[in-house]
């Protein structure tokens, strides 16, 4: 009889340690996708970044310049210089990108699995954890 168990016993902990190790490969390929994931999402926005400041800085040089024969045009025909100001319109692309990179950090964070504090208001801490949100309601200690 206690053999029996034994061998039952034996056959559950072999398949048990089976199913743990398929867990753990599981997770393992998941944390690898997520992080190769996430590096692709990293990179593509440091291109467009990348691109947009190099663009950004086509178009101050090309307007500088353009201000600069205008002022040696100015100072040609009339004697004496006066400053042209330049004025550029890169302050929404600029926003937009930044909030494209701080919408990364969010989606990488949520990803990661880390805490969020959000201001709720009762005051609840909301935590990510693989994607599965978690409210913790917070006390205080009563005042005396």
């Amino acid at each position: 009889m206690s053999l029996r168990i034994k061998a039952v016993v034996d056959k559950f902990v072999q398949e048990l340690q089976e199913a743990l190790d398929a867990d753990i490969q599981d997770r393992i390929m998941k944390d690898r996708e997520m992080q190769s994931y996430i590096e692709e999402r990293e990179r593509e926005v440091a291109e467009r970044e990348a691109a947009w400041k190099a663009d950004l800085s086509r178009r101050e040089w090309d307007k500088t310049m353009a201000v600069v024969i205008k002022v040696v045009k100015f100072e040609s025909l009339y004697g004496h210089g006066k400053g042209m100001k330049c004025i550029t319109g890169f302050e929404p692309m600029e926003a937009r990108l930044k909030m494209e990179r701080d919408n990364l950090e969010k989606e990488k964070s949520v990803l990661m699995g880390t805490a969020s504090n959000q201001d709720n208001q009762d005051g609840a801490l909301e935590i990510t954890v693989s994607g599965e949100k978690y409210r913790c309601l917070r006390f205080a200690k009563a005042k005396k």
